[in-house]
C-alpha cells in the first residue's frame, strides 16, 4: 500500500488506474496513511510568474513541507515525482542524474528546491526517499494540455481542429518523450527496486524532433491546417533549453525498456 499525493493529475491519475495498492490523500490531506508515499503534487509549467507570482512556491514547497512535517521518521520511504526542467540548460546531453543542475523558471527552480529539500529532511530525520526526474509525458487524456504546458499535445489536438499551427524553429528542438504508460510502469519499478536516496532518470533515453512528431501526427491526421514557423519568445528562450534529452542506464539496470513506439504514442494522441 501506498499514500499516493496528487492522484488526479495526468500522470498520477494513470497510475492510480494501472496499479492496486493506491490510497488516494485528498487535497487536504497531509498526514500519509502509510509509510511509503508517491508524491505527485506539483504545478506544471513556468508561466505562473506573469500572473500568479507565489504559486509555484505555494504548491510546490510550502504544501510540501507541511507533508514533511509528518514524515519525520527512519520508517518513511518518499519517493518524489521531479521534472527534467530542473537540469535547465545544462550542455551536456545525454543528462546524468549527477549532472549539475541551473534551473531557470519559477516551476523549475521550485522543483529543484523541493529536492533538495527532501534530501535535506531526510538527512536530518531519517527518512528515506527516492527522486524520480519524468521525461515529456505523452498520451491520450491530458485534460490540461495547452501552449504552456505538455505543447505537443496542444499541437496535435489543434491539428485535429484544422487549426493552423506554428512551430519554433521549425520543430528541430529535441525532447526526451515516453508515452504515460510507460512512465508509469518505470515509476513502478524505481518504487519496487530502486535504491533509496537516489536519483532516477524516467525517460526513453534518446532524443525526438517536435518537427518529427507534428509531422507524423499530421500523416495520420491529414489536417487542413497549416504548419508554418515562428522564432520562439524570448521568455521561452529563458526558460527552455532548446534540446533535451537524458541519461537513463540507472533506470535500464533495474530492467526497464520502454514498450510503447513512438508511432504508437503519436496513433494514441490522434485518436
Amino acid at each position: 500500500m501506498i499514500s499516493l499525493y496528487g492522484g488526479t493529475g495526468f500522470v498520477g491519475g494513470n497510475f492510480r488506474k494501472m496499479y492496486d495498492g493506491c490510497i488516494e490523500m485528498q487535497r487536504d490531506e497531509r498526514k500519509p496513511k502509510t509509510k511509503d508515499i508517491l508524491y505527485f503534487i506539483s504545478t506544471v509549467d513556468n508561466y505562473n510568474v506573469h500572473d500568479r507570482i507565489t504559486l509555484d512556491v505555494e504548491t510546490n514547497l510550502k504544501v510540501l513541507c507541511e507533508v514533511l512535517d509528518h514524515c519525520r521518521s527512519e520508517d518513511i520511504t518518499f519517493n518524489f515525482i521531479s521534472s527534467w526542467f530542473v537540469y535547465g540548460k545544462t550542455p551536456y546531453m545525454p543528462a546524468k542524474e549527477d549532472a549539475r543542475c541551473e534551473p531557470t523558471g519559477f516551476y523549475s527552480i521550485t522543483k529543484r528546491c523541493a529536492e533538495q529539500l527532501i534530501m535535506s529532511f531526510a538527512e536530518t530525520y531519517g527518512m528515506k526517499y527516492r527522486i524520480l526526474r519524468l521525461c515529456n509525458v505523452l498520451g491520450a487524456g491530458d485534460q490540461k494540455a495547452s501552449r504552456k504546458k505538455n505543447a505537443i499535445t496542444w499541437l496535435i489536438d489543434e491539428l485535429k481542429l484544422h487549426h493552423d499551427i506554428k512551430l519554433y524553429n521549425h520543430g528541430s528542438h529535441c525532447r526526451d518523450i515516453m508515452h504515460v504508460q510507460d512512465v508509469c510502469r518505470a515509476i513502478k519499478l524505481v518504487i519496487d527496486k530502486g535504491n533509496l536516496n537516489e536519483i532516477y532518470n524516467i525517460g526513453s533515453g534518446k532524443p525526438t524532433s517536435v518537427g518529427e512528431i507534428i509531422h507524423l501526427a499530421n500523416h495520420y491526421i491529414k489536417s487542413k491546417g497549416k504548419i508554418t514557423n515562428m522564432e520562439p519568445p524570448v521568455f521561452h528562450k529563458n526558460v527552455q533549453t532548446e534540446n533535451f534529452w537524458m541519461d537513463t542506464k540507472k533506470l535500464q539496470s533495474l530492467g526497464f525498456e520502454p514498450k510503447l513506439s513512438l508511432e504508437f504514442i503519436v496513433k494514441d494522441l490522434c485518436l
